[in-house]
């Protein structure tokens, strides 16, 4: 017999971390672009920080979809 996950994750949960994944990506990108023309201004230390800020953002959501799974399971 299979075990049945005691959690879903919620449409908009998955939705909110696919549009910053997006998001990260763009930043990414845009920082590729800078480090192959070996520019290290202001912009580059911007986006260097806003990626940070959205992978925070990301694990923020996962640990909260973490926190009410393991609250499912202790419930138990």
């Amino acid at each position: 017999m299979r075990a049945q996950p005691v959690w879903k994750n919620s449409e908009a949960d998955s939705a909110e971390i696919e549009r910053l994944y997006l998001r990260l990506a763009a930043v990414n990108e845009r920082i590729a672009e800078l480090d192959e023309n070996h520019l290290e201004d202001e912009t580059l230390t911007s986006l260097k920080a806003s990626a940070l800020t959205l992978t925070r953002q990301i694990d923020d959501i996962r640990c909260s979809i973490a926190d009410e799974q393991l609250t499912g399971l202790l419930a138990r």
